[in-house]
């Protein structure tokens, strides 16, 4: 899906559905699409999900959202720095608790792709699968999602369908699986997850459109991952490659800049393969087990 042109509506509040509010930060880039978007649910009583970045436009953006109405949580689906920063200063704000994905200390910072993950994160309040935080008129539950990141959470409005989605499942790409902490199985695991919820009307990601058919585009997410794993066995059955060999082969019609998030969503594939006794590696290179 193509980037939509300038302007894009950054540190504005739109209203999506009665419960949501949506205000996007600027920190747009080729793996943010137009960047992040925080969410705010309820009317009287608010959680904010994924507060951003540490940026104080968009943490000014998200008080003039707020509106000076009491802040229940601020709600974070995972630790990368494009999502959860800005969890402390609001809570230094708004007096909210940060509640949400366990905090992880991942010694090997940034992947080259993903945004360095951030150490600094504490929650008050830690959701495991199924727990819920509540206000007026809203619900929303935890839904353990790991995959793209192994602390990610996606968050179930239960009194509308929607499900804020974070970077695990977003309308505008696929989301990258870096390891070591990235994990292809649990990937695919979490999004059967989400497609056995037949209750589940629309999804918010972090980035780019809402998705109005979640379980067509997970389908589709789940046989387009399965695909790839069949052409890097594919590829591999003709001669054993290095990683690096797959890449120009398997997206040659894909943007460049973007072949090194490929390349680690790939090595997540073959991580997992290996893990099932479908290949092995000697040294650098690959080959069926």
């Amino acid at each position: 899906m193509a980037i939509p042109p300038r302007p894009w509506p950054t540190g504005v509040t739109e209203q999506l559905e009665p419960l949501v509010a949506r205000v996007l930060a600027p920190n747009a880039s080729p793996f943010t699409y137009t960047g992040t978007q925080s969410y705010l649910v309820g009317t009287t009583d608010l959680a904010v999900i994924d507060p951003g970045p540490d940026d104080p436009a968009h943490i000014a953006a998200l008080m003039g959202a707020i509106a000076g109405r009491p802040v229940a949580a601020i709600m974070c689906t995972h630790t990368h720095r494009d999502h959860s920063p800005a969890a402390a200063p609001l809570a230094s704000a708004t007096g909210a608790p940060v509640v949400g994905c366990a905090p992880l200390r991942f010694t090997g910072g940034a992947t080259g792709i993903e945004a360095p993950f951030d150490q600094d994160y504490a929650p008050d309040r830690v959701l495991a699968d199924g727990e819920a935080m509540t206000g007026t008129g809203w619900t929303l539950r935890a839904l353990a999602t790991p995959g793209h990141i192994s602390n990610h959470l996606c968050f179930a409005l239960e009194e509308t369908g929607a499900v804020f989605t974070g970077d695990h499942v977003m309308g505008w790409s696929t989301s990258v699986i870096a390891p070591p902490d990235g994990d292809m199985g649990d990937y695919i695991a979490s999004l059967q997850k989400l497609y056995a919820r037949a209750q589940d009307r629309i999804y918010y990601p972090a980035h780019g459109p809402a998705v109005q058919n979640p379980h067509q585009l997970v389908r589709g997410t789940i046989g387009h991952r399965r695909a790839r794993e069949a052409q890097v066995r594919r590829l591999l059955g003709e001669e054993p490659r290095p990683l690096e060999a797959l890449i120009p082969v398997m997206y040659a019609g894909v943007d460049q800049r973007l072949w090194p998030a490929a390349q680690m969503s790939v090595l997540a594939h073959l991580i997992d393969m290996e893990r099932r006794g479908l290949v092995a590696r000697s040294g650098d290179t690959w080959c069926p087990a």
